[in-house]
């Protein structure tokens, strides 16, 4: 009986095809990528009923502005006056982690669709952090130069300690996409595990009779119940995080602090 109702905690991390063999293939469509293509078409429906531009606004479009507003906000606290030109990736960033988190959320195998959380694919979230890494290296070098280095040097220090302080400072500097990307990747493959385990629990314990058996899936299912309540504050926080650390980051590109 167990061996019937196990359950495996990471098939539904598991990229499949649905169209065209993987096997040596970059073409293959697959769940990833239709799961993509479902949050772009979420964002993109979001963003259209908010730009009605009415003069008095609905609560679309005040939620739509409210956002915007949100996101304007934080860069033009952490960079200054120059983070306006920053706003579009780090909105649409914002957007994306935001609704692909809530989306893997969703119940949609009550009606037969497996839902796929994107952002539990290191791949993924890895491209998002090089982006926004990338648009970094770019904007210091292009404001100022070589002085960009400088950045790896803390105003005051002795020349002794710069030469353990500086290479620190660079390795420091060059694994912030990583630990970028890791963060996100991690929080959403880490509760997505949890709930598939104790779910197997509510099965297997209900499939086990006597009195232990549906104890244990009554309190498994509790559990899950809390998880997933902290899952989806979860799913804002992380992206507010990635956000936040991206605007940092482009912080110290502008203004080398």
């Amino acid at each position: 009986m167990a061996a019937e109702t196990k359950i495996d905690p990471m098939h539904q991390f598991q990229i499949t095809s649905l169209g065209g063999h993987l096997d040596h293939n970059p073409f293959a469509f697959t769940n990833s990528a239709l799961w993509m293509l479902i949050v772009l078409g979420l964002v993109w429906v979001f963003m259209l009923g908010g730009m009605k531009r009415q003069l008095v606004p609905g609560r679309w479009q005040v939620m739509v502005e409210g956002v915007t507003g949100f996101v304007t906000s934080m860069l033009a606290t952490n960079v200054g006056p120059e983070g306006r030109k920053y706003v579009p990736w780090v909105f649409t960033i914002f957007m994306f982690i935001l609704f692909a988190n809530l989306l893997g959320l969703m119940p949609f195998a009550l009606v037969g669709a497996q839902p796929f959380t994107v952002t539990s694919q290191f791949t993924v979230t890895g491209v998002m952090a090089i982006i926004s890494f990338g648009i970094v290296l770019a904007t210091g070098f292009w404001r100022h130069g070589f002085k960009f280095f400088s950045l790896f040097v803390p105003h005051g220090t002795p020349f002794i300690l710069k030469l353990l302080i500086v290479p620190i400072e660079f390795v420091s500097f060059m694994v912030r996409p990583f630990s970028l990307a890791l963060r996100l990747f991690v929080a959403m493959i880490a509760g997505h595990i949890l709930v598939e385990v104790f779910g197997s629990f509510v099965v297997q314990g209900f499939g086990a009779g006597g009195v232990m058996g549906p104890a244990i899936s009554i309190l498994s299912f509790i559990f899950i119940a809390g998880v997933l309540a902290l899952e989806v504050l979860v799913c804002a926080i992380q992206a507010y995080v990635f956000a936040l650390l991206t605007s940092l980051y482009i912080n110290d590109a502008v203004n080398l602090h």
